[in-house]
């Protein structure tokens, strides 16, 4: 077998007695700063997979012999050591038109956030530490504060998403008891994620009362028994059932609760801390109003309107939520240091209500006026033309966005964007073409995501602050498509 500093010849075929050993590979001279860099552990894995790759070609006798050359090993190993090391997550650009995207990562996290969660990851913390009385703390106390100052609840705690907080919640005040429910609020969220089930899940016995469209207080009051532990109300905010309706307002509820000795939980699910109307946006059901109705127990979402790290918030009155905190479920629901310092940093943020549309993303994207985003797009306009000439045709466009995840799905909001098709004869081709765009945004170095709507590619700007991140990559592009 040749030493693979040897070479042969170049536009011939290689055999695979011309591929050097794994051992003989890893000591050439190139790779030296790799092995220093990596380790031998992973070079070696990855110096043995390359070469069982190209001995199979080399089988079939398709290898070329440029390919076994010294220089063009250790390329390919270093490629293969850089992809494999390259991390899956990785930051894209929403030009989707949906601001709170859950396979997008929903909120996006403020910068104040972000720099104290790197903070506090950097060395030990007090997450269970009292620093003043020099014992063991609660990792609770970091948030709570905070949460009963912005909402007026008499105490608060947190798990890692609201699922569990509405698990977690029944499972505490009403296992093993009844929990009565309209059946116009027998919600499925996405994972196939029901109301019924969770009941179930908690050990509660779910009792349904009234209709899909209409549910009366009388309903809850026939129903409830020596054995009803909870009154549950659940804001429908994934869908919205419109024409002849009725439903049982938290107030009216928590009194009849109140009554007959029936405590109240309301799950708002999106979670917002601020009336969203003062922006011009769609009123949201806030947990302030629902607690001052007279609720025992809200629970909300951290990474939806809130703008935070996803979390499970729970609220309500001290007996309630010291019930709550001490069920044995709770410690497998807790939320660990990470998105306890990102939640910590955003909740300190509605301390300055006047500055959230410029310190919180996606309340800043929501509230954005329509001129800004587009004048973004106008920016994007010519250099997208000129960079997908002449396969595709690029038009300024008037959009609607979406709040997304679940919140206000009926409501939309006015934007503006670029709308990409095909220049084809006819419209034969025309979703092959639309595909191997998409795929080109979506290998660039920061992936571009868009949707596809009516034989168009669709860039909504709203959740892009500056043209620039765009703009860089285009050549990129162009190399894509070429």
């Amino acid at each position: 077998m040749p030493a693979p500093e040897e070479s042969v010849v170049h536009g011939s075929k290689a055999r695979p007695q011309d591929l050097p050993s794994v051992d003989k590979l890893l000591r050439l001279p190139a790779l030296q700063p790799l092995l220093e860099a990596h380790g031998a552990t992973l070079l070696t894995r990855e110096a043995r997979t390359l070469l069982d790759g190209l001995r199979q070609l080399a089988v079939a006798g398709v290898l070329d012999g440029a390919q076994v050359q010294a220089d063009a090993l250790a390329q390919a190993l270093a490629a293969r050591v850089g992809d494999r090391l390259a991390p899956r997550m990785r930051r894209v650009l929403n030009l989707t038109g949906t601001v709170i995207h859950t396979n997008l990562g929903r909120s996006v996290l403020p910068a104040a956030a972000v720099a104290h969660l790197a903070r506090m990851m950097e060395g030990p913390n007090n997450l269970e530490y009292d620093l003043a009385g020099g014992g063991r703390g609660d990792r609770d106390t970091l948030v709570e504060g905070l949460l009963c100052e912005i909402t007026g609840a008499e105490a608060a705690t947190v798990v890692n998403n609201n699922a569990a907080a509405v698990l977690l919640a029944i499972a505490a005040l009403a296992g093993g008891r009844e929990v009565i429910v309209s059946r116009g609020e027998l919600v499925e969220i996405g994972g196939a994620f029901r109301m019924p089930d969770v009941m179930a899940s908690a050990g509660a016995k779910m009792v349904e009362v009234g209709t899909t469209n209409r549910t009366h207080l009388a309903d809850y009051a026939r129903a409830i028994s020596a054995n009803t532990a909870l009154l549950m109300k659940v804001h429908t905010s994934n869908y919205a059932v419109q024409g002849f309706t009725s439903a049982v307002g938290e107030a009216e509820l928590a009194a009849l609760g109140r009554e007959r000795g029936v405590p109240l939980a309301t799950d708002l699910g999106s979670g917002a801390l601020v009336d969203m109307a003062q922006w011009g946006l769609p009123k949201e059901p806030m947990p302030q109003e629902m607690l001052a109705a007279g609720c025992g127990v809200v629970t909300f979402s951290g990474d939806k309107l809130l703008g935070g790290p996803q979390a499970g918030l729970i609220v309500g009155e001290r007996a309630l939520v010291q019930r709550i905190r001490k069920f044995p479920m709770k410690r497998t629901l807790r939320l660990s240091k990470l998105p306890l310092a990102a939640l910590e940093a955003t909740l300190a943020l509605y301390l300055q209500p006047e500055r959230l549309t410029q310190d919180l993303p996606t309340l800043r994207w929501l509230a954005r006026p329509l001129a800004e985003v587009e004048a973004v797009a106008r920016a994007l306009l010519e250099p997208l033309r000129a960079a997908v000439a002449p396969r595709y045709e690029v038009q300024l466009a008037a959009l609607s966005s979406q709040i997304g995840s679940g919140s206000l799905p009926v409501e939309r909001l006015p934007s503006s964007g670029l709308a990409i098709a095909p220049v084809l004869p006819g419209r034969r081709g025309t979703g092959t073409a639309l595909d191997a765009l998409a795929a080109a945004l979506r290998s660039l170095p920061e992936p571009v995501l868009g949707r596809v709507a009516d034989d168009r590619l669709l860039l909504d700007c709203r959740c892009l602050d500056t043209p620039e991140p765009v703009l860089a990559q285009l050549p990129a592009l162009q190399e894509a498509l070429a």
